[in-house]
């Protein structure tokens, strides 16, 4: 376990990270708590129920933004490090899952938390617990602050070679591989590989690049991945958000019908 003692100490003790941990533990461990209440208020198990009044759903996103709000700005004016800084990571990190947990019906402006679109929030909850995990644990395209002073050469190239990873990584997400693209903020071949290979059909480098033949590649290309990995992606969605009930979104509830989300 002396890896173990040498990460703490070199990542979170000597690069203060403690609070960027625990606002992670505390966004991974309420988003699993979120959903394993709202999967039993759905089954209508356990005594957990949805919160209205006066036909209005309370949902969780607002004591999220509440939480994110009161974490951000405990955050900028407290001292490095003292027990402010850590309550405000708590508090990020629990307003942070909170909102994203219902990122599909912000998007979409309806409850769609429990159709197929919904299952966004699911997907938009595991990048963003990835990358923060990534940098939690000190991955980076280059540690540059590691390099002795003598070899100034080699920390200009360094350098040089984090501004072409950041040119990549839009790159990625110019042609549609949103995904791939945020985690190559901290892993450089997974940017370099999407920027080479074609891009989505409907990515902008698609629309702005590609000749019918080329976009027509893209269209195979792009069925082809999505035919192989969608049912990966889909058991993933439904093993953590909950099976959804709905394929479209539903209309608009009225008053009298509190809409159901958690």
């Amino acid at each position: 376990m002396d890896w173990l003692s040498e990460w703490w100490q070199a990542e979170v003790v000597d690069g203060y990270k403690g609070p960027l941990l625990l606002s992670f533990t505390a966004f991974v461990v309420t988003f699993l708590t979120t959903r394993t209440i709202t999967r039993l208020i759905r089954a209508g198990k356990g005594p957990f129920h949805n919160v209205s009044s006066g036909g209005v759903h309370m949902h969780h996103s607002t004591p999220g933004v509440v939480l994110l709000i009161v974490g951000g700005f405990s955050g900028v004016g407290s001292p490095p490090l003292s027990v402010w800084t850590y309550l405000a990571a708590l508090f990020v990190g629990i307003g942070a899952s909170l909102v994203l947990d219902e990122f599909a019906m912000i998007f979409r402006l309806q409850d769609v938390y429990w159709t197929q679109e919904g299952q966004l929030s699911v997907n938009v909850v595991t990048l963003a617990a990835a990358c923060v995990g990534l940098a939690t644990v000190g991955v980076s395209p280059v540690k540059v602050h590691d390099l002795p002073p003598e070899f100034a050469a080699v920390r200009y190239a360094a350098v040089g070679l984090l501004l072409v990873n950041f040119a990549l990584v839009a790159v990625a997400a110019l042609k549609g591989k949103y995904p791939t693209a945020l985690l190559g903020l901290f892993v450089s071949p997974v940017a370099w590989v999407a920027a080479v290979r074609l891009a989505r059909p409907t990515s902008p480098w698609a629309r702005w690049r590609y000749g019918p033949k080329k976009r027509e590649r893209a269209v195979r290309r792009a069925a082809a991945f999505d035919d192989r990995w969608a049912p990966v992606r889909r058991h993933w969605d439904d093993f953590i958000g909950g099976t959804p009930t709905l394929a479209n979104p539903p209309a608009a509830a009225t008053p009298s019908e509190p809409a159901a989300g958690g």
